[in-house]
């Protein structure tokens, strides 16, 4: 009798070792839920940064390509002061006219704007026609900036683009000729 008493006590776990066992379940658990956590914070920090991630290296190689090749440019408040004749202005503008002159000697112009044309709001290329009509706009370099504004400061251009979480990258450089 004594022998099938032992041999069914030695097939069981004793509440110490049950305890331990839950114990280290539980830690385990806790330290896979605190790396998912970590994870997930990680990831929603990546989302907000991706303007700078993504969108800002795209702008910077189009405003210098774009800008860069310009002969000169002209600020305006907006696309309607660029239609209407208004006058230039040096701060706080959302329109550059930038003009190339062609092999031939004449120029043609194109217009960088921060608009809404009916699309969503973003910073819009477009071109003018020989006749001097500005065109509507070819395509968006980007729709996610929040604002983006020109200025010209001691003679040099500076572009401030303002992303949609409130970061903010200045472009500077392409002073006129």
């Amino acid at each position: 009798m004594k022998a099938a008493i032992r041999r069914s006590r030695a097939r069981g776990y004793t509440l110490i070792e049950l305890t331990l066992a839950m114990a280290v379940g539980v830690i385990i658990s806790a330290i896979i839920m605190a790396l998912v956590n970590q994870q997930l914070t990680f990831l929603k920090i990546f989302r907000t940064q991706s303007f700078l991630v993504t969108e800002a290296p795209m702008l910077n190689n189009y405003i210098t390509k774009i800008v860069g090749n310009a002969d000169s440019y002209m600020l305006y408040s907006s696309v309607d002061d660029l239609v209407a004749g208004r006058p230039q202005v040096l701060k706080e503008a959302n329109v550059i006219m930038l003009r190339f002159k062609e092999p031939n000697g004449t120029f043609r112009a194109s217009v960088l704007s921060f608009e809404d044309p009916g699309t969503g709001s973003g910073l819009y290329y477009r071109m003018v026609n020989t006749s001097g009509v500005l065109g509507a706009p070819s395509w968006a370099l980007s729709r996610k900036p929040a604002n983006v504004e020109f200025a010209i400061d001691t003679g040099i251009l500076r572009v401030t683009v303002e992303g949609p979480n409130g970061e903010q990258i200045i472009y500077s450089g392409a002073s006129q000729l």
